[in-house]
């Protein structure tokens, strides 16, 4: 994906690239598209690739901040409620 192409969304990816394994599976398809639906799908992977690492370190982020809480024990008013 370059610069000045918008970004797009996970969900968005993958449907384009059901759509273009459909249209790759067609023996009709017109062999001066198929160059330019197999860059797109790559285009389109590295997308979800990126997502993907995005939300894995996110996700990793999160699970370090909640370990990294304290943890104390209740207090008596705490347990009373």
């Amino acid at each position: 994906m370059t610069d000045d192409e918008p970004q797009i969304g996970y969900a968005a990816a993958l449907t384009e690239l059901n759509s273009i394994l459909v249209d790759l599976e067609d023996d009709a398809l017109d062999i001066d598209v198929l160059g330019d639906k197999v860059e797109r799908a790559s285009v389109l992977i590295a997308a979800c690739r990126r997502r993907i690492a995005t939300a894995r370190l996110r996700v990793e982020e999160i699970v370090a901040e909640l370990d990294a809480e304290p943890t104390t024990p209740p207090t008596p008013a705490d347990e009373a409620e």
